[in-house]
């Protein structure tokens, strides 16, 4: 019998996929190579099923005889291994992302006589329609809160944005760019931030947000997103506190947390030594981690540390000894922080923290030592990077201008270029067209 291959993500399966199937059980036996998360994540959103939910669904077909993974929009392992007769495909593919990956194909497989079948996109079928609906539907704690791992396993690194409030969450929900290579970029989750949401509240920025208001504040941001959410827990509080609030954040969904290693009244980092800043000890921390890890229910839920040696000028080498202590009390991660405007000792960071332990997650937030990109970060090892203030100190000026312009003029007709219209802001919140 002849040997049909088909590759498919298998994330969102319509009567489209199930025409290329029959069609491919037509012309003899179906093997569908199933899209690891890795390889989806390259181009797009990490799928909304994990790899092996995507397997057995796809197995369960009727047409369908084998199914293997395919590890990268890369076909060619997989043909070379299996030498089929058809590759099978929706002909969407001649144009777009995998374009030149049909190119490939066709190449590789007339190596031994093997054909393309181009199958025509089914009518009436929107697979962007779909994935609305699918965001429209929500998530559950459950599967919101596994997410960040399993970005981590899919990706080189991630990247979250500040968020204070549902506006902002919808924003990180929303917000999309098709690059050069027709990849859609996108930012993975949300920074739940302690400064930025005690600036929204007018508050200083030294905890006087209660754990209760912030929660609160997590629930807007849960109600009209899908992604994954890091919290800022400052320093965590006493340790009762932070036990609660693991418990709380876990049950909500929230996939992290992070803590610094700092104690007494809480100031913000980027400030240094310019006010009085006292780190914790590490044997207090490392305890305070542990309790944390304990009373929590999952293993999706991250407690991650975050050092603040290099905030303080206390150097890499106190920096390496606080990290190497925090991950053996079970910290998940470790988020390292520095106010120079150069990145260069994160880089220096990294590379010590790497010899002594080349999986743990590496967190990095550029805000001082914004002019480096993220390829760089990626290269030195940093698995998560946070750009943890930009959508509240770029809002701000914003509603400045607007208000001083209304003084100004006595009428908000000069705005009416810079700001959104009312029907957009209709269309922008669910519910609301």
């Amino acid at each position: 019998m002849k040997k049909v291959y088909l590759g498919m993500s298998a994330d969102i399966l319509h009567k489209g996929h199930i025409n290329i199937i029959n069609a491919g059980a037509e012309l003899g036996e179906v093997t569908v190579g199933v899209l690891t998360d890795r390889a989806i994540a390259s181009y797009k959103r990490i799928p909304y099923m994990n790899f092996e939910d995507r397997c057995t669904l796809v197995s369960s077909i009727k047409g369908v005889t084998n199914v293997i993974p395919q590890e990268s929009l890369d076909y060619s392992d997989n043909l070379n291994s299996l030498k089929p007769d058809y590759v099978v495909h929706g002909d969407d593919w001649k144009s777009g992302v995998q374009k030149k990956v049909r190119e490939s194909v066709i190449k590789l497989i007339s190596q031994w006589g093997g054909k393309v079948v181009d199958i025509p996109y089914t009518a009436d079928i929107s697979s962007t329609q779909l994935q609305k609906m699918i965001k429209g539907l929500g998530t559950t704690p459950d599967i919101r809160r596994s997410l960040l791992r399993r970005q981590l396993a899919s990706k080189d690194c991630v990247r979250f944005l500040d968020t204070h409030n549902g506006l902002s969450a919808l924003i990180v929900e929303n917000t999309k760019y098709v690059d050069n290579n027709n990849f859609t970029q996108e930012f993975d989750g949300m920074w739940a931030s302690s400064l930025t949401e005690s600036s929204a509240k007018g508050k200083p920025d030294i905890e006087a947000v209660d754990v209760t208001s912030r929660l609160q504040s997590i629930n807007e941001m849960l109600e009209v997103s899908t992604k994954p959410i890091i919290y800022d827990a400052d320093t965590g509080g006493k340790i009762e506190h932070f036990e609660f609030t693991v418990r709380s954040l876990e049950r909500l969904g929230v996939s992290a947390v992070i803590i610094e290693d700092k104690t007494g009244l809480k100031k913000n980092s980027l400030l240094g030594n310019e006010v009085k800043q006292e780190q914790d000890s590490i044997e207090n921390f490392s305890t305070k981690i542990s309790a944390g890890k304990k009373v929590q229910v999952t293993d999706d839920f991250m407690i991650i540390a975050r050092v603040e040696s290099l905030i303080l000028d206390k150097g890499i080498d106190d920096a390496l000894e606080r990290s190497k202590s925090y991950i053996k009390a079970g910290a998940d991660g470790i988020m390292i922080h520095s106010r120079k405007k150069e990145p260069y000792e994160i880089f220096s960071f990294c590379k010590e923290l790497r010899k002594f332990n080349n999986l743990i997650p590496i967190v990095a937030v550029p805000s001082s030592y914004n002019i480096v990109y993220e390829d760089e970060l990626i290269e030195a090892g940093v698995n998560i990077v946070i750009y943890a203030n930009q959508l509240l100190r770029s809002a701000y000026p914003s509603m400045l201008n607007a208000a001083e312009s209304i003084l100004r003029h006595k009428r908000s007709h000069e705005l009416d270029d810079s700001l959104l219209s009312i029907k957009e802001i209709l269309k922008l919140i669910p519910g609301t067209e």
